[in-house]
């Protein structure tokens, strides 16, 4: 077999995507810096109960699991940050107040979610804990938004969702967990004849609620409007509309429009409050997302009401136009010490300087260089090539 084959979806990053990424990285991590957000970063590998969220099957088939050849227990290579990050806050900083983190990382997923798409995510992200309230969700989604124009994405899409619509209607007809699960799949799906099965023996009120979902998706106050028609007047239900109109109002400006969808039941065993997701026209799949789940920290001893987003750097990246190279400062190799003065300089104020070690001038295109230092009047001048 070729030993330089990378498995299927897996690849490596090549020097222009690699210093773009970076570059994505540092601007981000920065600006959550300066939002008064820490920066963690977990482990790749733990415990598989660790990362592996109660009730999600969609988790559970994404992680790549191992045997750990100390303990013999299993271990599981994050395919989500979010959890990590969810026990530093609840076991390990164990703060009462509001706590603020981000992070920056790689994630594995076992399969791609995209046919374009790789396994190995850069993902990055920030979390809010401690704060129910609505001003949290807004500062997140805001944080998003912004982090998103500072890329250079433009007229990206916001969707706002509510689990809490769902959550109220098949609590209040007190449904078993197996018609609970269906109706969620068929959802989530957007698969209109199974939902249609599935609401059948279900009495009217319900039946009706659970059909008008798929359909409840499109323009902000269209969609809030009409839900509020044909849904129930049950109080979870009347929440998460209120919310929805409240904090889609406050979110134009940072985007070129702002929808509802409210069949959109992703992570539904992980979120709690209002979902939402991003979208450009360059990709099939969502750009960044994000929601509350304030059950998570239960399952480390600690429930905290919490709020994130992330997204994917490597995904990102390939919605950008591409961008020329910045290119370096070619020197001839030589013990000169003036000359290694010079080079010292020219790095010091953030230039790239390429030592020519093979001086052969037909492989100089290969160093990046767009100028070069050459020795005149007996001073180390910087001359274009």
């Amino acid at each position: 077999m070729q030993n330089w084959l990378l498995p299927e979806h897996v690849e490596d990053m090549l020097p222009d995507e690699a210093w773009s990424v970076e570059r994505m990285r540092a601007q981000v991590l920065d600006l959550l810096r300066r939002s008064g957000y820490q920066l963690v970063a977990p482990p790749l590998l733990e415990y598989a109960e660790s990362l592996l969220i109660d009730g999600s099957a969609d988790m559970d088939l994404r992680t790549f699991k191992l045997v750990d050849q100390l303990s013999g227990r299993t271990l599981a290579l994050r395919a989500d940050i979010t959890p990590q990050v969810a026990r530093i806050d609840a076991h390990l900083l164990n703060r009462q107040g509001v706590v603020r983190l981000c992070y920056a990382g790689s994630v594995l997923h076992t399969q791609p979610r995209g046919l374009t798409r790789t396994r190995e995510l850069l993902q990055i992200g920030a979390e809010l804990y401690g704060h129910a309230g609505l001003e949290s969700d807004l500062e997140i989604q805001q944080l998003m938004l912004q982090s998103l124009a500072l890329l250079g994405i433009k007229d990206a899409h916001l969707d706002l969702g509510h689990v809490g619509v769902f959550r109220a209607l098949v609590s209040h007809a007190k449904l078993d967990r197996e018609l609970e699960s269906e109706l969620f799949s068929a959802l989530q799906n957007k698969d209109s004849a199974a939902l249609q099965i599935l609401a059948r023996p279900l009495d009217a009120v319900l039946r009706n609620a659970l059909l008008a979902l798929p359909t409840l998706y499109g323009n902000c106050s269209d969609v809030l409007e009409k839900a509020r028609r044909l849904l129930p007047d049950y109080p979870g239900v009347a929440a998460a509309l209120d919310d929805l109109q409240n904090i889609s109002g406050k979110l134009q400006p940072l985007v070129s429009s702002v929808g509802i969808d409210l069949a959109d039941l992703r992570g539904y065993h992980y979120h709690s409050g209002m979902v939402f997701a991003a979208y450009h026209a360059g990709s099939h799949d969502a750009i960044a997302l994000g929601g509350r789940y304030d059950d998570l920290g239960k399952s480390f001893g600690r429930a905290r009401a919490a709020t994130g987003f992330s997204m994917d750097l490597r995904l990102l990246y390939r919605l950008l136009p591409p961008q020329a190279a910045k290119l370096g400062i070619c020197a001839p190799h030589s013990d000169d010490a003036v000359l290694r003065d010079k080079i010292a300089q020219l790095r010091a104020t953030g230039e790239a300087v390429v030592v020519d070690l093979l001086g052969d001038a037909a492989l100089r295109g290969e160093l990046q260089c767009d100028r070069e230092l050459v020795l005149r009047n007996g001073v180390w001048q910087v001359v274009a090539l």
